[in-house]
């Protein structure tokens, strides 16, 4: 995810990030035409084709072609107009990058001694949770558990309580498990190939680009919410990006790498900083933006955002705020709870029991005989 001020959207979702998070991954389905075959019975309803047109002569001919190079062009395809030209990505990558130089925050997971653990750790801890949050939490984790090998031999369990109140635990789960196979598979290193990370439990496609880019340096598009809003208004012109990652995204953000991974890794950086900071979502602080000059959205305007409705997220009176509440029990706890303690934590018995068994379903919860609760072991 991100080192930005915004989050990314969660990973392992069944979707691919169509991404300093998830933080995020989308399939589109893709309508067919196809022929089909013609049966005896329709051939003969078929009305009898027209006669054939004797041929234009050549005076009639030379009208067509005329009349066919004055006709109208269609629009460009919503593709197409995101294919930028060879001149575009040079004009962003410099500017981007020397402001990045210039303004880039001082975050832990961006210091050399961080290493690849600490940017994975990074990683799938911003995924939509603000930096401020994830500080605290990001140096005492790391603190305890420094390797892979050091979180793979502690029971998932206490990955959970350490999480402490970031939001979505499947992801402390997810990270566990990605250090008991990092210590299984890889003698306690994260891999630096892209495909290894890949197939790490619980890392996604945004999460080993990520992770290869700014640990390793390599060429990766990293497309993460705020990098979509950067390339949305710089590029294609629109207030905001689709609510889920396109083809089309993908196409272009991998039309703007820079062509070596050094410069490539740099931009994917900056690119996310300059989102986070300057072209937020809230604010489009143009007077502060390196491209404001070259903005395809600015340029055009400002327009409106035309697309569907932006929505915002709820949690008073969730299940996620039921789940947050039973869990804030259960990290707490140093012994199995009783079914009793949970059931004071919610008023409502029907939304209460239906967070419970969610929790327990997600295997952040583990239910012990007798009525009682506890965090998982294994």
């Amino acid at each position: 995810m991100e080192p930005g001020l915004l989050s990314r959207a969660p990973e392992k979702q069944g979707l691919r990030p169509v991404l300093f998070g998830p933080q995020g991954r989308v399939f589109q389905g893709r309508g067919e035409l196809r022929e089909q075959p013609t049966t005896t019975r329709t051939r003969q309803r078929t009305a009898p084709p027209p006669p054939r047109r004797a041929p234009a002569n050549p005076a009639e001919r030379r009208g067509r072609i005329g009349r066919a190079m004055t006709a109208p062009t269609k629009p460009q395809s919503s593709t197409a107009a995101q294919t930028p030209d060879s001149a575009l990505a040079p004009a962003l990558h410099t500017p981007v990058i020397a402001w990045f130089e210039t303004h880039a925050r001082d975050l832990p997971w961006r210091r050399p001694e961080a290493g690849p653990w600490g940017v994975m750790v990074s990683e799938f801890m911003l995924q939509q949770t603000p930096v401020n949050r994830v500080l605290p939490v990001y140096e005492q984790w790391l603190a305890r558990w420094p390797r892979p090998a050091d979180l793979a031999k502690e029971p998932p369990g206490e990955a959970v309580r350490a999480w402490g109140r970031l939001g979505y635990p499947r992801r402390a789960l997810r990270l566990h498990g990605a250090a008991v196979a990092i210590t299984e598979r890889h003698g306690g290193d994260v891999p630096k190939e892209h495909a290894q990370l890949l197939a790490l439990p619980g890392i996604g496609e945004y999460t080993a680009a990520a992770v290869a880019s700014f640990a390793y340096g390599q060429r990766h598009a990293v497309l993460d919410t705020n990098v979509r809003r950067v390339l949305a208004r710089a590029v294609t012109g629109t207030q905001y990006p689709p609510n889920a990652t396109t083809a089309a995204e993908r196409k272009l953000a991998r039309a703007l790498l820079p062509e070596d991974d050094d410069t490539a890794s740099r931009w994917a950086a900056a690119s996310m900083e300059l989102g986070a900071l300057v072209c937020t979502a809230k604010n489009e602080n143009c007077h502060r933006c390196p491209i404001a000059a070259r903005c395809a959205w600015l340029l055009a305007g400002k327009p409106a955002h035309d697309g569907p409705a932006r929505r915002g997220q709820t949690y008073a009176g969730t299940d996620r705020q039921v789940r947050g509440k039973l869990l804030a029990v259960l990290r707490d706890a140093v012994a199995p709870v009783p079914q009793s303690v949970l059931d004071r934590v919610w008023d409502e018995p029907v939304q209460r029991a239906r967070a419970l068994d969610g929790l327990v379903a997600d295997g952040l919860v583990e239910p012990l005989p007798g009525g009682l609760y506890r965090l998982p072991l294994t």
